[in-house]
């Protein structure tokens, strides 16, 4: 056990030792846009970080990147993911199966919506904003089945394995006290050392590590460690099997290859930032001086430079013939700093993905153009939108899946793409699909009007054609009726038809 230990302390080194490199930019991300998040540095609870920050730009432009991206991605209150048959389910029987994942589909999302995934999501989007977020999904109570943790950057450290994924998570929990080392973890045998130490009201900090277990090779499956970082031993062991069995979902907006953190919108504006924040303070001091003003003065041994006073109502005495204070006219007007700021602001906000809805006291949008500013936003972040969608949408889907069918509460094949896959249905994910739909609008509008009506339902199967639209459209399955049963719908009313024709005349009217 204590082997067991030492290698994952030495590795959790080599690791954070790794990280450090990128620490100064993730902290002057962190004070420039983020200075109330937890630092990298020691610091105490509730202190002041924001000496840097002259101008709020960022600041607020960061929480809107977060709440942008959460309502493009996986907005409240809405199903922003499908499960859908795949490829190895037969297509005869595909709509059959769809129809029953979709009530799978309704109660997931049921779960979720009713747990703090919005607040917490909203926490690793933060933390996005500077290149990667990490969540824990982890298993809750009869009340609660999911509960969902937002981790602060600061506190893992992660590493990647032989397929440049993530596979190493570590998470220290800083003074964990002994005696709530049992409720942690209820299954654990603690070793002597930490026994003694179960009795007092001693902290300790704890390493939980979670690993890929690559000796399996035909399965997915972890491995789970918590170790005393004080005494340096093995608290817990527990080994995970199956898709979805990682509690952390770690997610990246981009990455250079062999990276292991991100890169993410910030640091592409961190410039910006900074040059609006120094041309900020540069107007203060040159506000300051304005209003204070520089004065000169002949030594004449009467004002004294040490105790002078310039406020209203004071008396300055002065030598007779001498000229007093004389305040010294600046050398030159600021006014070209609001240039600077308009740009740079303006930088920032693209950067940021902030300026879709464009100037607010012009005339609003119509509902075209927010669509087509949808489609462009879509456009921009297409490969961070990707990214997330295998780093994000599907991990978190699959974990809560794994969680509840641990409990008992649903019955599904695996989530892997072949037997069940997941089909992103979100505002964004609608968006990319929006062109699918306008390209067959054109297309059947275009042989409509040059060929007529009757070539058009020769070249289309309408049926097919309409079917396609509503999944395009994001329509649920339960909506659409099956094969069979359009086809018993289309025969009884083709006998219909046929038993119209049949009638006499007089009958008919």
């Amino acid at each position: 056990m204590d082997q067991i230990a030492k290698k994952y302390l030495q590795s959790y080194d080599k690791a954070k030792a790794f990280r450090e490199n990128w620490v100064p930019l993730f902290e002057e991300c962190y004070e420039y846009a983020l200075p109330q998040r937890e630092s990298f540095y020691s610091e105490t609870a509730g202190q002041r970080r924001d000496d840097k920050i002259f101008d709020e730009t960022a600041v607020v432009g960061v929480q809107e990147f977060a709440s942008r991206l959460q309502h493009g991605i996986v907005p409240n209150f809405a199903r922003w993911a499908d499960l859908i048959s795949g490829s190895e389910v037969p297509p005869e029987e595909r709509d059959a199966v769809d129809n029953e994942l979709d009530e799978v589909t309704e109660y997931v999302f049921d779960i979720i919506q009713n747990s703090n995934f919005g607040q917490e999501v909203h926490e690793s989007f933060m933390d996005l904003a500077v290149g990667t977020g990490v969540l824990a999904v982890e298993e809750g109570d009869a009340l609660n089945p999911i509960v969902f943790s937002a981790i602060p950057l600061p506190h893992v450290v992660l590493d990647t394995g032989p397929d440049d994924r993530i596979d190493h998570v570590y998470r220290v929990r800083h003074k964990v006290r002994y005696a709530h080392l049992d409720l942690l973890y209820p299954n654990a045998t603690f070793d002597k050392q930490v026994m003694q130490h179960m009795g007092g009201e001693g902290t300790t900090d704890v390493l939980e590590v979670v690993c890929r277990d690559y000796a399996k090779r035909n399965q997915e499956a972890y491995l789970h460690y918590a170790i005393c970082m004080t005494t340096k031993t093995l608290l817990h062991k527990k080994e995970m099997q199956g898709v979805g069995a990682n509690p952390y979902v770690c997610f990246r907006w981009t990455k250079c290859a062999g990276e292991v953190y991100g890169r993410g919108p910030l640091i592409n504006a961190l410039s910006a930032i900074k040059t609006t924040n120094l041309t900020i303070e540069l107007i203060l001091e040159n506000a300051q001086m304005a209003i204070s003003g520089i004065y000169q003065m002949e030594d004449d041994g009467v004002v004294n430079p040490d105790t002078i006073q310039l406020v209203p109502g004071s008396i300055i005495p002065k030598a007779m013939g001498s000229a007093g204070l004389q305040p010294i006219q600046a050398a030159g007007r600021f006014d070209v700093a609001q240039l600077v700021l308009s740009d740079m602001r303006l930088n920032i906000k693209n950067a940021l993905y902030n300026d879709m809805l464009g100037n607010p006291d012009k005339t609003p949008a119509t509902a075209t153009e927010v669509a087509e500013r949808m489609a462009d936003l879509s456009r921009r972040m297409g490969a961070a939108f990707g990214r997330l969608q295998s780093e994000l949408v599907q991990p978190v889907i699959q974990r809560v899946i794994y969680i509840l069918k641990k409990q008992g509460r649903i019955e599904l094949p695996t989530v892997n793409g072949r037997e069940v896959k997941i089909r992103a249905t979100s505002p964004l994910a609608q968006a990319q699909a929006n062109q699918d739909i306008t390209t067959v609008a054109r297309f059947l509008e275009m042989v409509g009007g040059a060929f007529g009506p009757e070539m058009l339902q020769l070249l289309i199967d309408g049926e097919e054609s309409a079917v396609y639209l509503a999944k395009k459209f994001g329509v649920p399955e339960r909506l659409i009726r099956d094969k069979e049963q359009r086809k018993q719908i289309a025969a009884i009313a083709q006998q219909m038809a046929q038993q119209q024709q049949g009638m006499p005349v007089e009958q008919q009217g």
